[in-house]
């Protein structure tokens, strides 16, 4: 089969795996997201995945009050790698081979970032969980997974998110908001549009790197956009 792309980077929000939950994870939403994640493996998509931690880091923030801006950070990052346990362990209970990397050593728990080792493991047919961020402060989960992306020389990073794309105000809000099926950074940039935050938005348009933004939520979009459909928004330089 002639794919359009070869290696992609998925994000998911951590806010997307609590489902109908106020904060963790939600089993049925997890299940949800493997299953596209499988089928899309079972195309012959190599696939690394970043997925955020606002589902746990949002559930102690009521008592994170006076914690230094990096500490915060710190256990974001740490609640990242909660969510890629869980992914992983999906994953494989479901027959995908996975590995598991984080920007902060933890040899216990998973290997450390190493990028040729990644590009490795994807040629070898596993899906590579890129956990802990960047491993620094004051950069985004959405930065860690376009920094990955490039470092693992993908062809297209797909964000994941509960809408049906890019629109320019927030269509669960505003029923008037306008779809884009085609968008260009700058635009994004320039509208000043929630898509990823500036940092990621620059480093995708820095490095020729295209953005798909899709409804994860709808069973089969993954697939759809993988073989080449036109799902969601597409934003190109």
């Amino acid at each position: 089969m002639n794919l359009p792309y070869k290696r992609v980077l998925l994000k998911l929000s951590g806010e997307s795996l609590m489902g109908d939950k106020e904060f963790g994870i939600d089993p049925n939403a997890l299940n949800g997201f493997a299953d596209q994640v499988v089928e899309a493996h079972k195309l012959g998509v190599q696939i690394g995945i970043v997925i955020g931690g606002g589902n746990i880091f949002r559930g102690v923030q009521a008592s994170a009050q006076g914690i230094h801006k990096v500490s915060g950070d710190h256990m974001g990052m740490l609640a990242t790698v909660i969510n890629s346990i869980a992914f992983q362990n999906t994953l494989e209970d479901k027959g995908v081979q996975t590995r598991l990397q984080t920007a902060i050593k933890m040899e216990q728990i998973a290997e450390p970032f190493i990028r040729r080792r990644a590009i490795r493991h994807l040629e070898k047919g596993r899906v590579v969980i890129f956990g802990a961020g960047t491993g620094n402060p004051y950069f985004t989960t959405d930065t860690a997974a376009v920094l990955r992306a490039i470092e693992i020389e993908a062809d297209l990073v797909v964000k994941g998110t509960r809408v049906n794309g890019v629109y320019d105000s927030d269509p669960e809000k505003n029923p008037n908001a306008v779809f884009f099926e085609n968008i260009s950074f700058r635009e994004v940039l320039e509208k000043n549009l929630r898509v990823m935050d500036h940092t990621a938005i620059t480093l995708c348009s820095e490095n020729n790197l295209p953005l798909k933004v899709i409804n994860m939520n709808h069973d089969g979009n993954l697939i759809k956009m993988l073989n080449g459909e036109k799902i969601g928004t597409s934003i190109i330089n």
